[in-house]
């Protein structure tokens, strides 16, 4: 007699159901937005997938994902079968030895995997490129494939392969044709677990990857630095895909099963010859290096160039350059320090003044970069590198307010200042940036201190201003999502980035920007050459480039972070076209009160425990 399924379980097979596909669905839905709002629908548009098909970087990227996916899954199914089936040979001790050391990589944290494969790969001196991130995928896919792999080979009679050698079949004969059949389940299932294990990694690929090399997952990663539904495109032509390689898998077996015949068999063949192919093009298009001297290596933070900007240098000045990103200062900091190759890096000041004090960074040789004369004022001798020797700027900006006019009075907001984020009639109704160091710069210059202080009195009160406004105002704490926040007004007040707010300002009339009387952080981040540079001529050549009229006009206008270029500046900040009437793209200057942070580690560590109370005293 069939059971029948009762209400409550059809209910609750429903609500999963829900719960696990509504967020495909609606990933789906706004890859057709018009806008570039990622919430809220304005209407149908094929924008973003247009904006994806000519993004190189992206096609890379899924080459890269694709191959890297396909070689591990076969390495790694290979390996962990013949480990498996050789375990079930084995002595007790020794099987059960090597099987708990078998489950260490599963249970390890990926972040762990990941920092010690980088530093396993930098101790042994390989390039991390396309080799390093294929070598730590099978590494971290082995297991898994001798996890599925050796239930299945328990489960068989130990005298099946000397049944089958008895009767004349070889040793590999025997382990072809009797064995492997009788436990294929196991290996489909711990390929198919592999192959979802490599496409889907982003941490270990993270930090084994370079020389330009990044899978899907970097790529998609990096976009969400900035407002970029491209994020939603591609993420539909990958699920799309999945789709598609799912109903193939189940489809052609049976289809070869039914129509068994020499036909099946030279189509098996083609298929294998063309996936060989395809593997052997992509290891030589994504492994391979160009010659040494026209190699430029930059390293990033995620979008925050406009990438045409390469192709022009790699035509003007025939070379490859190898772009890298990174997701903050002090992740780019972790790789550099473990002795990674870039040509030219971009990190911000209090990080600046940290690589110079680590000698890390080679002065610059001003002979060969005429075009900074082109530079504003503003942006020349900074704090933290006063006769620009090592460094020179690339973006600037503060830190300021942004918020919705028409609910929040402008006169209370420059009355106030940073005190308006402590002001009842707006609680439940503000961002707050998720860092210690914004944080803590807020409530020092809110109380007339530096930002940059020591002193133990002044920590412990602007630790209590912070705790008082975390227990009244309910805010909520968010890092790139506050630009879609308050393009769609979900939120009256928010503490913002200048360039994050030029983007704002640009997409919702509604909304001002301030920069409060009582000071702010004003940064810089600025290009500078290591010391391990391999091309430092070439690093040269392209600092200079990007100083160029039409360099920074390019990459201003994409980017939304305010220009050194002088004359970019005057051009941007005097259009209407452009950001005369955004209040955003125009950074304080000269202003006594304003200051950039410095680089301290003991300040910073305790500035970090103290965040994470504010945080947790709800």
């Amino acid at each position: 007699m069939q059971k029948k399924t009762s209400f409550f379980q059809r209910f609750y097979v429903a609500i999963c159901l829900v719960f696990f596909y509504l967020p495909i669905l609606v990933t789906m839905i706004f890859s057709f937005n018009s806008s570039k709002s990622l919430t809220r629908f304005t209407g149908f548009s094929m924008r973003w997938y247009t904006e994806l098909l000519h993004n190189t970087e992206v096609s890379k990227a899924v080459y890269v994902s694709v191959t890297i996916a396909i070689l591990a899954t076969v390495i790694s199914t290979v390996l962990g079968t013949i480990t498996a089936i050789g375990l079930s040979k084995s002595r007790k001790v020794l099987k059960e030895t090597l099987l708990n050391i078998n489950n260490l990589p599963i249970l390890n944290p990926d972040i762990v995997t990941a920092i010690g494969l980088m530093l396993l790969f930098s101790s042994l001196g390989f390039r991390k490129g396309y080799f390093t991130m294929l070598l730590a995928h099978i590494s971290f896919c082995t297991p898994y494939v001798i996890t599925s792999v050796y239930p299945k080979v328990r489960s068989l009679d130990p005298n099946l392969a000397n049944a089958a050698m008895d009767l004349g079949a070889t040793p590999f004969q025997a382990l072809t044709k009797v064995i492997v059949p009788m436990i294929k389940d196991g290996i489909f299932a711990g390929a198919l677990l592999a192959f979802t294990m490599s496409f889907d990694d982003f941490v270990i690929s993270y930090f084994v990857s370079g020389n330009g090399v990044k899978n899907i997952s970097i790529v998609v990663y990096n976009m969400t630095k900035r407002i970029n539904p491209t994020i939603n495109a591609l993420s539909t032509i990958v699920i799309l895909v999945i789709v598609l390689v799912m109903v193939f898998a189940n489809v052609l077996p049976k289809l070869l099963e039914k129509h068994a015949s020499k036909h099946a068999k030279k189509i098996q063949r083609v298929i294998a010859l063309l996936l060989v192919f395809a593997l052997g093009f992509g290891l030589i298009k994504c492994g391979g290096s160009a010659a040494e001297n026209h190699v430029l290596k930059v390293y990033n933070a995620g979008e925050y160039m406009d990438l045409d900007l390469l192709t022009q240098f790699e035509q003007e000045y025939n070379c490859t350059v190898v772009y890298e990103t990174f997701e903050s200062n002090e992740m780019m900091y972790t790789k550099v320090s473990s002795g990674d190759s870039y040509d030219v890096l971009i990190p911000s000041d209090y990080m600046i003044e940290r690589l110079m004090n680590e000698d890390f960074l080679q002065p610059l040789d001003k002979s060969m970069i005429p075009n900074m004369e082109n530079m504003s004022d503003a942006v020349l001798g900074m704090s933290y590198d006063p006769d620009n020797t090592y460094s020179i700027p690339y973006f600037w900006g503060s830190v300021g307010l942004v918020y919705n006019h028409e609910n929040v009075d402008p006169a209370v907001i420059e009355s106030e200042g940073w005190e308006v984020l402590r002001n009842t009639d707006y609680a439940g109704h503000i961002y707050i940036y998720d860092s210690e160091r914004d944080s803590f710069m807020m409530a020092f210059k809110a109380l007339g201190y530096s930002m940059n202080t020591e002193d133990p009195n002044e920590i412990n009160d602007a630790y209590e201003w912070l705790l008082q406004m975390n227990n009244t105002m309910s805010p909520v704490y968010v890092t790139d999502e506050v630009i879609d926040g308050m393009m769609n007004g979900y939120k009256d007040i928010a503490v913002v980035y200048s360039g994050d707010a030029t983007v704002i300002l640009d997409e919702n009339e509604d909304m001002s920007f301030y920069m409060p009387e009582q000071g702010t952080n004003i940064w810089c981040d600025a290009m500078v050459i290591p010391q391990n540079a391999e091309n430092p001529k070439l690093a040269h050549e392209f600092i200079n480039y990007m100083l160029t009229y039409e360099a920074a006009f390019d990459n201003t206008e994409t980017v939304g972070y305010t220009s050194p270029n002088a004359e970019v500046f005057e051009e941007m900040t005097s259009s209407e076209d452009l950001y005369a009437d955004n209040a955003a793209y125009l950074p304080r200057s000269g202003y006594d009160k304003d200051e950039m942070f410095h680089d301290n580690q003991t300040l910073m560590r305790e500035l970090s425990k103290l965040w994470i109370k504010v945080k947790a005293a709800k």
